[in-house]
Protein backbone atom coordinates (compact mmCIF):
# COMPACT_ATOMS: atom_id res chain seq x y z
CA UNK A 1 0.00 0.00 0.00
CA UNK A 2 1.13 3.41 -1.16
CA UNK A 3 -1.68 5.43 0.98
CA UNK A 4 -3.31 5.52 3.53
CA UNK A 5 -7.54 4.22 2.80
CA UNK A 6 -8.85 6.93 0.77
CA UNK A 7 -5.55 8.11 -0.68
CA UNK A 8 -5.62 8.47 -4.14
CA UNK A 9 -2.14 5.84 -4.13
CA UNK A 10 -3.83 3.71 -1.55
CA UNK A 11 -4.03 0.79 -4.56
CA UNK A 12 -0.70 1.58 -6.62
CA UNK A 13 2.72 -0.40 -5.99
CA UNK A 14 6.03 0.16 -6.85
CA UNK A 15 7.56 -3.24 -8.38
CA UNK A 16 11.05 -3.78 -9.65
CA UNK A 17 13.23 -6.64 -11.27
CA UNK A 18 16.41 -7.68 -11.04
CA UNK A 19 18.73 -9.27 -13.91
CA UNK A 20 21.73 -9.86 -14.95
CA UNK A 21 23.01 -8.64 -18.56
CA UNK A 22 26.10 -8.56 -20.41
CA UNK A 23 27.64 -5.37 -22.28
CA UNK A 24 25.89 -6.22 -25.17
CA UNK A 25 22.85 -5.70 -23.44
CA UNK A 26 21.83 -9.27 -23.21
CA UNK A 27 20.04 -10.95 -20.16
CA UNK A 28 21.81 -14.16 -18.85
CA UNK A 29 19.50 -14.67 -15.44
CA UNK A 30 16.46 -13.49 -14.07
CA UNK A 31 13.99 -14.45 -11.83
CA UNK A 32 13.37 -17.42 -14.25
CA UNK A 33 16.51 -18.65 -14.34
CA UNK A 34 17.92 -18.29 -10.92
CA UNK A 35 14.44 -20.30 -9.47
CA UNK A 36 15.61 -23.24 -12.27
CA UNK A 37 19.28 -23.24 -10.93
CA UNK A 38 17.51 -23.10 -6.90
CA UNK A 39 15.31 -25.89 -8.13
CA UNK A 40 18.05 -28.20 -9.28
CA UNK A 41 20.39 -27.72 -6.10
CA UNK A 42 17.33 -28.39 -3.64
CA UNK A 43 15.83 -31.32 -5.83
CA UNK A 44 18.99 -32.69 -7.59
CA UNK A 45 17.86 -32.78 -11.00
CA UNK A 46 16.75 -30.90 -14.00
CA UNK A 47 14.44 -33.35 -14.80
CA UNK A 48 12.57 -32.80 -11.37
CA UNK A 49 12.86 -28.85 -11.32
CA UNK A 50 11.98 -28.21 -14.83
CA UNK A 51 8.93 -30.62 -14.01
CA UNK A 52 8.17 -28.59 -10.76
CA UNK A 53 8.20 -25.30 -13.21
CA UNK A 54 6.29 -26.54 -15.64
CA UNK A 55 8.98 -26.56 -18.23
CA UNK A 56 9.97 -28.85 -20.61
CA UNK A 57 13.83 -30.38 -19.82
CA UNK A 58 15.02 -29.46 -23.24
CA UNK A 59 13.56 -25.50 -22.39
CA UNK A 60 15.47 -25.39 -18.91
CA UNK A 61 18.41 -27.56 -20.03
CA UNK A 62 18.78 -24.46 -22.95
CA UNK A 63 18.15 -22.12 -20.68
CA UNK A 64 21.47 -23.34 -18.10
CA UNK A 65 23.85 -23.89 -21.70
CA UNK A 66 23.11 -20.37 -22.68
CA UNK A 67 23.60 -18.71 -19.37
CA UNK A 68 26.52 -20.63 -19.09
CA UNK A 69 27.69 -20.06 -22.45
CA UNK A 70 27.46 -16.24 -22.00
CA UNK A 71 29.17 -16.48 -18.33
CA UNK A 72 31.75 -18.52 -19.46
CA UNK A 73 31.69 -20.87 -16.59
CA UNK A 74 29.43 -23.71 -15.77
CA UNK A 75 26.78 -23.13 -13.50
CA UNK A 76 25.39 -27.28 -13.30
CA UNK A 77 27.51 -30.68 -13.56
CA UNK A 78 25.38 -33.33 -14.80
CA UNK A 79 25.70 -37.05 -13.96
CA UNK A 80 24.09 -39.39 -16.87
CA UNK A 81 21.67 -42.34 -15.60
CA UNK A 82 22.71 -45.75 -14.48
CA UNK A 83 20.91 -47.89 -12.47
CA UNK A 84 20.25 -45.17 -10.03
CA UNK A 85 19.52 -42.62 -12.32
CA UNK A 86 21.62 -39.15 -12.89
CA UNK A 87 21.34 -36.14 -11.15
CA UNK A 88 22.66 -32.95 -11.81
CA UNK A 89 24.07 -30.55 -8.83
CA UNK A 90 24.96 -26.76 -8.88
CA UNK A 91 28.92 -26.20 -9.36
CA UNK A 92 30.76 -24.70 -6.73
CA UNK A 93 30.53 -21.51 -8.84
CA UNK A 94 26.58 -22.12 -9.49
CA UNK A 95 26.05 -22.34 -5.69
CA UNK A 96 27.85 -18.79 -4.86
CA UNK A 97 26.05 -17.14 -7.71
CA UNK A 98 22.85 -18.26 -6.06
CA UNK A 99 23.67 -17.70 -2.67
CA UNK A 100 24.86 -14.14 -3.66
CA UNK A 101 22.02 -13.06 -5.80
CA UNK A 102 19.68 -14.24 -3.06
CA UNK A 103 21.39 -11.80 -0.54
CA UNK A 104 21.25 -9.51 -3.09
CA UNK A 105 17.50 -9.36 -3.66
CA UNK A 106 17.20 -8.88 0.12
CA UNK A 107 19.73 -5.98 0.04
CA UNK A 108 17.52 -4.41 -2.61
CA UNK A 109 13.86 -5.08 -1.31
CA UNK A 110 15.45 -3.46 2.25
CA UNK A 111 16.28 -0.62 0.12
CA UNK A 112 13.67 -0.57 -2.54
CA UNK A 113 10.91 -0.26 0.89
CA UNK A 114 12.51 2.54 2.25
CA UNK A 115 13.03 4.87 -1.13
CA UNK A 116 9.37 3.43 -1.91
CA UNK A 117 8.54 4.72 1.50
CA UNK A 118 9.80 8.05 1.02
CA UNK A 119 8.93 8.33 -2.76
CA UNK A 120 5.28 8.31 -1.39
CA UNK A 121 5.68 9.84 1.70
CA UNK A 122 6.21 12.80 -0.83
CA UNK A 123 3.57 12.17 -2.89
CA UNK A 124 0.90 11.93 -0.02
CA UNK A 125 1.52 14.82 1.84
Amino acid sequence: MAGSKGSKYYDIFLKFKVWLENTKGQGILGDGKFELLEMIDKHGSLSAAADKMGVSYRKAWGNVKEAEEKLGFLLVEKHRGGAQGGNSVLTPEGKRLVEAYKELLVEFDNAIHLITKKFFNKLNT
